[in-house]
């Protein structure tokens, strides 16, 4: 198994309980990159029948969280938190599949910068994010950590 399928495989088996509730996955990781995606389902949705917020919001930290934690070294990984999220919402989205693709911009050893962007099924933009990110203790090397078990 490669590093990219080691990567997806291990983070899709060892997700958070927000990961397992919503059902997002990511579909694509590699370094500075990452792209998540979720089927919309009725429990996604706000009042208005819409994608609410806090749904696009989560799937652009995460992606941003991602294209900054990607590490080739099988067994390792990095992790980080993040410090801000500034979202900006210039759509919607009703159903199908929401896709999200994050991207590092920059930043230092420890303090690191991304951008998000969330398009709908049709492929319309309906959000975009920037976010600052630390590395946990270790994780600033992209030789990241051993996993734990």
């Amino acid at each position: 198994m490669d590093d990219v399928s080691d990567n997806l495989a291990w983070e899709q088996a060892h997700g958070s309980g927000l990961q397992a509730y919503l059902g997002y996955r990511i579909t694509e990781w590699s370094e500075n990159h990452a792209v998540v995606e979720l089927e919309i389902k009725d429990h996604h949705r706000n009042r208005a029948g819409i994608l609410h917020g806090g749904v696009i919001a989560t799937l652009m930290d995460t992606a941003s969280g991602c294209a900054v934690c990607y590490c080739a070294v099988p067994g390792n990984m990095r992790k980080s938190l993040t410090l801000s999220l500034t979202t900006n919402f210039l759509g919607m989205a009703k159903g199908g599949v929401v896709r999200v693709v994050g991207k590092k911009q920059g930043g230092g050893r420890k303090i690191v910068f991304t951008e998000a962007t969330a398009f709908n099924d049709a492929g319309d933009v309906i959000a975009t994010a920037t976010g600052t990110f630390k590395y946990h203790r270790g994780s600033d090397d992209p030789n990241g950590v051993p996993r734990e078990a």
